[in-house]
C-alpha cells in the first residue's frame, strides 16, 4: 500500500499520512470482510481514493493561489508528469520510468498489474472498470511501451 500511495503522491511524508488515514478508516469500519483478499482490496481502494483527494485539494490550492507559488505535489502516477516517483528502497529502470510517464488510465492499471501483481479482474475491481476494459488498457499500454522502449519491453 505504501508503494501505491508513494506512487500517487511522490513524497514519503504524504504517503505515510495517506496510509495513516487509511488505517484510521479501517479502525472506524464496522463491516466485515469476506476474506483477506477482500480486506487488501478494500485497503488499496481506500488508500487510492485518499491519494486522489489529496491531489484534488492540491490542485484546488494551485487554482486558488493564482500567481502565487504553490509547491507541486502532483506526481507521475496521478498527474501524467514524466518525472519519476521513487520510493527510497526501489530500484528504477527505463521500463518503470516509461510506465510512470504514461497517461493515468494506462499507468494505474499497468502499475497494479505488473508491479503490484494483481490479476486483471482484481485491477478492474480496484479501479472500478470492467475486466475487459482493463485487459484492453493493458494491451494498448504494452503497445505504447514497445514503441517508447524500442520493442524491448515484455
Amino acid at each position: 500500500m505504501y508503494r501505491v500511495a508513494y506512487g500517487f503522491l511522490g513524497r514519503q511524508a504524504d504517503a505515510e499520512d495517506a496510509l495513516q488515514e487509511t488505517f484510521m478508516r479501517l479502525m472506524r469500519f464496522e463491516g466485515k470482510f469476506d476474506s483477506e483478499e477482500h480486506l487488501v482490496a478494500w485497503l488499496i481502494r481506500v488508500a487510492t481514493n485518499i491519494c486522489k483527494d489529496v491531489l484534488k485539494s492540491a490542485e484546488m490550492a494551485k487554482r486558488d493561489a493564482g500567481a502565487q507559488e504553490v509547491p507541486d505535489t502532483a506526481t507521475p502516477l496521478a498527474s501524467g508528469s514524466a518525472a519519476l516517483a521513487k520510493a527510497p528502497e526501489e530500484q528504477h529502470d527505463a521500463t518503470l520510468e516509461a510506465v510512470l510517464a504514461m497517461p493515468e488510465k494506462y499507468r494505474n492499471v499497468v502499475y497494479l498489474y505488473y508491479y503490484e501483481g494483481y490479476t486483471a479482474a482484481q485491477v478492474a475491481q480496484l479501479v472500478g472498470k470492467p475486466p475487459s476494459t482493463v485487459r484492453n488498457l493493458l494491451s494498448e499500454a504494452r503497445g505504447m511501451l514497445r514503441e517508447t522502449l524500442g520493442g524491448e519491453w515484455r
